[in-house]
C-alpha cells in the first residue's frame, strides 16, 4: 500500500496533476528594491484545477490515508500565489484569497512565532524553516499591502523562531559560524527549504530595516554560497545534504531558485551552478539515471513518513 500511495504521487506529478508540483519557475513581479511579488511563481498553485479549496475558500491537502489536512506550507505558498495574481491582474477575488491565506498564519502561528507543520504527518519535530520562512514572506506582504503593523509584527516573531538553534527547539544550524536553515529538523538540510528560508529572512529585513537581521541574512547567504557544492552530484543536482536525489520537479526548482539568489545578492558561485545544473538537465541519460535512482530512493527509504501528503 506504502508503494502504491508512492507511485500514484509520482505518476500524478510527472502527469502535472499534483498541486505540490505545478511549475514554479522565476517570480513573474518580484523586485529588489520593495515588496512587491514573490520571488518563485507560484500562480500555477491557486489556478491549477485540482488545488482544493473547503467551503471557506482555503487550500487543503489530503493525505494517502484519505484524512483531510490544514498543511501550512501549501497554504503560504498559495497566499503567496494570489497575491502575484492579484498585482498582476487587479483582480479583488486575489487579493481576498490572499488575506484569507494571512489570517489562517495569524491564528495558527504560536505564541512563539512558530507553525506546527509536520504533526500530520506524525514526527516529534513539527516545525520547518521553509514554513517560517514563507509565512514570514506571506505577513510582510500583507503588511505592505495594509500598512497593519501587527502583520510585520507576526513576521517578526517567525523570523525570530527560525533563527533559534535547532538545540533549543527552532530551525537554524548553527556550526564553525556558518548558519543552515533546516526545512526537516530531524533530517539534513534541505536545499529548496534553505533558500525559502533566506528569502522570509531577507523580505522581513527589507520590510523592517533591522540591521540586526542585516547580519544573520549574510551569514546565510554566504554559508550557502560555500556549500552548494555539497549539492552537486555531478550530473543532477541533490534535493537535501544526505545524498537524496532531487526529483526532475526539483531540479528545475534548484534552477530557478539560484537564479533568484544571484539576482538578489549578487553572488558569482550561485550562476556557475545554474549553468552547470542546466547542462545536466539537457541531457536525457541524466534525466532518466536521476529519475530511477529517485523511485529506488523513494521506494527503499525506510524513514519515508508513514503519512504521505499525495495532493
Amino acid at each position: 500500500m506504502r508503494a502504491f500511495s508512492i507511485m500514484n504521487k509520482w505518476i500524478r506529478m510527472l502527469n502535472g496533476k499534483s498541486i505540490l508540483h505545478v511549475n514554479q519557475d522565476v517570480g513573474k513581479v518580484y523586485s529588489k528594491k520593495e515588496v512587491t511579488g514573490y520571488y518563485n511563481d507560484l500562480t500555477e498553485k491557486v489556478l491549477h484545477p485540482n488545488a482544493l479549496l473547503d467551503e471557506t475558500g482555503l487550500v487543503y491537502n489530503v493525505t494517502s490515508e484519505g484524512k483531510k489536512v490544514y498543511f501550512s506550507i501549501a497554504i503560504f505558498q498559495y497566499g503567496l500565489g494570489a497575491y502575484d495574481l492579484f498585482i498582476m491582474t487587479g483582480c479583488s477575488k486575489y487579493k481576498v484569497a490572499f488575506m484569507r491565506t494571512v489570517e489562517w498564519a495569524i491564528k495558527h502561528q504560536e505564541e512563539n512565532g512558530a507553525w506546527d507543520t509536520f504533526s500530520i504527518v506524525g514526527t516529534r519535530m513539527p516545525y520547518s524553516s521553509m514554513a517560517q520562512g514563507e509565512g514570514a514572506s506571506l505577513l510582510v506582504r500583507a503588511y505592505s499591502e495594509t500598512h497593519d503593523k501587527k502583520y510585520l509584527k507576526a513576521a517578526k516573531k517567525a523570523v525570530d523562531f527560525m533563527c533559534i538553534p535547532v538545540t533549543n527547539g527552532g530551525c537554524a544550524q548553527y556550526i564553525d559560524e556558518k548558519l543552515w536553515f533546516k526545512e526537516y529538523i530531524e533530517k539534513p538540510e534541505v536545499l529548496n527549504g534553505w533558500i525559502f528560508s533566506i528569502w522570509g529572512l531577507y523580505d522581513y529585513y527589507k520590510a523592517s530595516n533591522d540591521e540586526y537581521y542585516s547580519n544573520i541574512l549574510t551569514n546565510a547567504v554566504q554559508t550557502l554560497e560555500k556549500d552548494i557544492e555539497t549539492f552537486d552530484c555531478k550530473f543532477w543536482s541533490s534535493y537535501d545534504r544526505g545524498n537524496t536525489i532531487a526529483s526532475p520537479f526539483y531540479h528545475r526548482l534548484h534552477i530557478a531558485q539560484l537564479k533568484v539568489m544571484y539576482e538578489l545578492f549578487g553572488c558569482g558561485t550561485f550562476v556557475e551552478y545554474v549553468e552547470k545544473w542546466e547542462k545536466y538537465q539537457e541531457s536525457k541519460l541524466n534525466y532518466c539515471k536521476a529519475f530511477i535512482i529517485k523511485v529506488y530512493q523513494k521506494l527503499t527509504d525506510k524513514k519515508t513518513e508513514r503519512i504521505i501528503i499525495i495532493r
